[in-house]
């Protein structure tokens, strides 16, 4: 290597491999096409190789970029956990914390929950990182997580809240139109909301074990937070958590004796986190919340902090 990376030309090519494009890493980073094009000049002067072969239709990254590519990945997000860890004091009610969960967690339950610990604790920042993939704690991807599956990391502290409960149903416009099935047969003359290309989720939760598949569905999403639009919208019939469903009063339930999966919930953190306040304390109201959650409390959220 010629000379040292300085730390502004890794992280513009942390953002590019990211991106795919300059102008993207500019916009990201807030600044300009050449200042980003300088820095990947920078990199590659200090390495003594090609990073990206430029070409009309835009970069490529080269063998080199891509080996590169997760050291710098580790050192953003060490210099991340480096911000967050020096925005307030261990010992004080004061600085950043990163929660990471699933979108529809993310969406449609945590606000709720967050909005209380915010209103309680104000000199806290809260990030929250939505992701459908577990974030990696013991790399500092994020100070706690939610998560449906047993964390396995031995760095971690994790409590297992409960399960959430998932079922059918549908909204009552719906059913007026269409009418209520009576079994699992009566789907096929309905409209069935489901999964596209990804059937992870559906797989999860032992849904393929009830017969039903791609082909049953006429409404077809893989995001969760599009199917459960679907739902709220009348487009048919589809999976939704119990709790979520609850909040919708015009949603009802469809075969709940015969379809119904759980999956267990989780609450993370690395245990070098157990003391430093601001995590603790959100880390136990965020037990608390999620609880009232999974038990079917109408006040989750509010009562969080007692």
């Amino acid at each position: 290597m010629k000379g040292d990376p300085p730390w502004d030309a890794l992280r513009s090519f942390g953002e590019v491999m990211r991106d795919g494009s300059l102008s993207g890493a500019a916009r990201r980073l807030g600044l300009t096409q050449p200042t980003i094009g300088r820095h990947i000049d920078a990199l590659e002067a200090a390495f003594g190789v090609a990073l990206f072969a430029r070409s009309p239709r835009g970069l490529s990254a080269t063998q080199a970029a891509l080996d590169l590519a997760p050291h710098v990945a580790a050192m953003t997000l060490a210099a991340q956990a480096a911000q967050r860890a020096a925005s307030g004091d261990a010992a004080q009610e004061h600085g950043v914390v990163r929660v990471t969960a699933s979108h529809v967690i993310g969406c449609e339950v945590l606000p709720r929950i967050l909005a209380g610990f915010s209103a309680a604790h104000p000199g806290v920042t809260l990030e929250l990182a939505l992701n459908d993939r577990n974030e990696d704690l013991a790399r500092r991807e994020a100070d706690i997580a939610v998560r449906m599956v047993r964390p396995t990391q031995s760095a971690l502290v994790a409590r297992r809240l409960g399960r959430t409960m998932i079922g059918l149903f549908a909204h009552r416009d719906y059913l007026a139109l269409r009418g209520t099935p009576q079994s699992i047969a009566d789907l096929a003359g309905h409209s069935v909301i489901g999964f596209d290309r990804d059937d992870s989720a559906f797989r999860s939760v032992g849904a393929s074990s009830q017969g039903l598949s791609r082909d049953a569905f006429r409404f077809r999403c893989d995001s969760d937070l599009g199917q459960i639009a679907a739902l709220r919208a009348g487009l048919g019939i589809g999976g939704c958590q119990e709790g979520i469903a609850r909040r919708t009063r015009d949603l009802a339930p469809v075969l709940p004796g015969a379809i119904r999966f759980g999956l267990e919930m989780w609450l993370a953190m690395h245990q070098d986190l157990k003391a430093n306040r601001r995590v603790r304390l959100l880390y136990d109201w965020l037990a608390g919340g999620l609880t009232d959650y999974l038990r079917g409390r109408g006040d989750w959220g509010a009562s969080a902090g007692r």
